[in-house]
């Protein structure tokens, strides 16, 4: 299969089991939602260092929030339940409720409901209220620029993590401009993150390492400028490969995103630098959920 000249690898994703949570945060204007979802979502790149995956899903516009503000929705993704609620507790505290003029919502309905402000209300030292409005209860919070405004609970769905696709081209400038279109192609999709530094992760790794005590270390076969040194997976023209990792609800939300990122990528052909895309996984022994590449590419109704 070939996409403007790029060859597409026979191969697939293996993505894992995750819990998800969405949060809407407003605040006074959307820049200071943006410095409350920003700091909620720092180092929440990798569940391997991290305990979470975690980045700001799109922007909202006042119609869609619950307190008629700007806001952004954020998704927050980890290997198990306990984790994910730990994570979220520790980042409303020092994230949103110390921003300036930010409050905090539930962003996804489920039977499993998890803290979001019920613990941070104990804050206020017992000058905090709560008020029930259609079944959800709401708690505010006395601070020095006013009240913290935060919903008592939020939702906890099953996700998957891991989704990806790998860019390879003749030069890191071209494969970064390649990946930086896959981006923004994908961030118009719902129910996605692309956790990593503005969505791309250069150091793609393998199971295991040479050393004991590392239980991941460098994908080598995708290395460069190890082509002589170890099995290689690069042709002699590849000088750099990127990779674009997706989180998502559901598995055709993850299969959607790199349908449109890898087509975006594409978009620059061989003409581009850009020769190949293929995808990371273990053989089929890291996770039960498999994108294979070429299946997705295919017009498909469910992906439209």
């Amino acid at each position: 299969m070939q996409i403007n000249g790029v060859h597409i690898d026979d191969t697939f994703a293996e993505a894992f089991n995750m819990r998800g949570t969405r949060v809407i945060i407003t605040a006074q204007s959307l820049k200071w939602a943006y410095h409350a979802a920003n700091a909620m979502t720092g180092f929440a790149t990798s569940v391997i260092g991290c305990g979470v995956e975690a980045g700001i899903e799109r922007e909202l516009p006042a119609e869609e929030t619950p307190d008629g503000r700007l806001g952004v929705s954020v998704l927050m993704f980890a290997m198990g339940s306990k984790v994910l609620m730990q994570q979220l507790e520790t980042r409303m505290g020092q994230c949103i409720l110390t921003c300036p003029t930010a409050a905090a919502f539930s962003g996804i309905e489920s039977e499993d409901m998890i803290n979001l402000g019920k613990h941070l209300r104990y804050f206020g030292d017992g000058y905090q209220t709560s008020k029930q409005i259609s079944g959800k209860r709401y708690w505010r919070i006395p601070v020095m620029d006013g009240e913290f405004l935060t919903e008592e609970t939020t939702g906890m769905v099953r996700a998957i993590g891991g989704g990806n696709f790998l860019v390879l081209g003749t030069s890191q400038a071209q494969v970064l401009t390649a990946c930086e279109a896959a981006i923004e192609a994908m961030k118009k999709v719902p129910n996605v993150i692309m956790p990593f530094p503005g969505g791309v992760v250069r150091s793609g790794s393998k199971v295991g390492s040479k050393y004991p005590k590392m239980f991941a270390s460098t994908n080598d076969a995708f290395c460069p400028t190890l082509k002589g040194l170890v099995k290689t997976e690069l042709s002699d023209d590849i000088e750099s490969v990127m990779e674009i990792v997706i989180d998502g609800l559901t598995f055709e939300d993850i299969a959607k995103s790199m349908k449109l990122g890898i087509e975006a990528a594409c978009g620059l052909g061989v003409a581009g630098g850009i020769k190949r895309i293929s995808a990371g996984n273990y053989g089929g022994k890291l996770g039960p959920h498999h994108f294979k590449l070429h299946e997705i590419l295919k017009p498909s109704e469910h992906l439209k």
